[in-house]
């Protein structure tokens, strides 16, 4: 993305307190500290500030909202079918309890970016497909009945508590078993050429029949980790193959059919191999046409820095994370997931990343339901023997940045000058200026805080992340 002017915001006389929001670990989950607002610090010009020496030698962390970067679309999670039975099967205060705590603007955490799967994916209850009837060429059995079970009636539940446009990202685990070279929706395999232009037109229809239920999609991705052959729903593409079936098949599919609007993005897959698997499409003008951006995940090495990388080699593509959950089970009261979480939101971001979303926005106390027993954690799991949620770490963590760095914000400079933090910032349309910053060690360390021309001294305890808001 092109940076915005960098032009500095009109001076002004600032406020002299500045508030923020602690978690921090204790010596057990209920005794965390949890997304609770603190006492307000109070701000003073930097040159006075530093003028006294102990201060002056403590860790700085600077905020320059005069350097502007990439906006951002937002955050959220994925509504899969596992997510949204469970959400079904829990007591209606528990359920309402989880919509507000995910997607109230005000008092939660304002989802505003989400996803969801065409067809089955390993979270779902076992395998379907939309256009289930072998041969069906013109589609003319496709259908979302089974959406219309649970899916839907979850996510127009949390559009609703919501009160705003959702962006609502569609990916596909796999084609129907018929379209594909091994005949089932499980264990890889590849779309048939002679289905390609049918599948694309699956797309089509899915689009359309979610708007008709209300449920406008904002994007969709090509195919969820094509280069993974897994004992769950997938299908393989080579980057050619996804270049192609773009170019070919889905971007003119989506253009005919009135849905040029859909943003398309390739690769949602992990991060290291997106830079050449992009390349691949962007190096072909007509596919890049119809692109927005590259999605990425987390499972295998970190490569924050091909995020950055992808970016300075096509600006002019967005980048935007699609997927990633703690792996191996529910992890109940574990602090780890959470710093992983926050971890990688403040790299992607800081590497010009303009969306983050989760997996499953809920699970149930094994990890699932999940059709091969690939058990996964989520930050709300549901107690099915009490019939109650349990938020975990990794939620409140999630919250400390889409509460404060809101849709259409613009990340702004921010650089910690020891490695004990980890941080970043942004400016929000409202003109408040949101800055998280996490430690991950055991220590506490104090530091200067410095946001523009004032400047605060501020405490971290251990394994804790703060936001901080400055009100314009």
């Amino acid at each position: 993305m092109t940076p915005a002017p960098l032009t500095r915001p009109s001076t002004g006389t600032l406020p002299q307190t500045l508030n923020w929001t602690l978690t921090a670990k204790g010596a057990d989950l209920a005794s965390s500290t949890r997304l609770q607002p603190q006492a307000a610090l109070n701000l003073q010009p930097v040159a006075e500030l530093l003028a006294d020496a102990p201060t002056a030698r403590m860790p700085k962390l600077v905020v320059n909202t005069g350097r502007r970067f990439q906006r951002i679309e937002g955050f959220g999670g994925a509504f899969t079918e596992a997510a949204a039975v469970t959400w079904r099967q829990l007591p209606p205060a528990e359920r309402e309890a989880l919509l507000r705590g995910y997607f109230d603007p005000v008092q939660g955490h304002g989802y505003t970016f989400n996803r969801v799967h065409m067809n089955s994916c390993d979270f779902s209850l076992g395998n379907y497909a939309h256009a289930a009837v072998p041969g069906d060429a013109t589609l003319q059995h496709f259908n979302i009945d089974r959406d219309r079970e649970a899916l839907l009636p979850m996510i127009k539940a949390a559009m609703a508590v919501a009160g705003r446009p959702m962006k609502l990202l569609m990916s596909p685990w796999s084609p129907p078993a018929w379209m594909k070279s091994n005949g089932e929706m499980n264990n890889g395999g590849t779309l048939l050429p002679e289905h390609a232009a049918t599948w694309a037109q699956c797309f089509v229809r899915f689009i359309q029949a979610y708007e008709a239920e209300g449920v406008p999609i904002w994007g969709v991705s090509v195919q969820n980790e094509p280069d993974a052959t897994q004992r769950w729903d997938s299908c393989v593409y080579t980057a050619e193959q996804e270049r192609d079936f773009v170019r070919d098949h889905l971007g003119p599919a989506l253009h005919a059919a009135g849905l040029g609007h859909i943003r398309i993005v390739i690769w949602d897959h992990n991060r290291d191999q997106m830079v050449q698997r992009a390349d691949v499409v962007y190096s072909d003008p007509e596919a890049a046409r119809y692109v927005w951006g590259c999605g990425f995940h987390w499972y295998v090495e970190d490569h924050f820095d091909h995020v950055g990388l992808l970016h300075d080699a096509y600006p002019d593509k967005q980048l935007l994370f699609t997927e990633g959950c703690q792996e191996g089970g529910p992890h109940r009261g574990e602090w780890a997931p959470a710093e992983r979480y926050a971890r990688s939101i403040l790299s992607d971001l800081n590497h010009w990343t303009v969306g983050w979303i989760d997996w499953n926005l809920l699970l149930d106390d094994t990890g699932g339901p999940n059709h091969v027993g690939n058990f996964c954690s989520a930050p709300m799991l549901a107690d099915r023997a009490r019939g109650r949620l349990e938020p975990q770490a990794s939620f409140d963590y999630l919250g400390h940045f889409s509460r404060f760095i809101r849709p259409g914000a613009q990340r702004v400079l921010c650089s910690a000058s020891t490695e004990l933090l980890a941080c970043t910032a942004a400016l929000n349309e409202d003109g408040r200026v949101a800055v998280v910053v996490m430690n991950r060690t055991e220590h506490a360390p104090q530091f200067v805080l410095r946001i523009d021309g004032m400047a605060t001294v501020v405490t971290l305890p251990p394994r804790a992340i703060a936001s901080f808001e400055l009100t314009a």
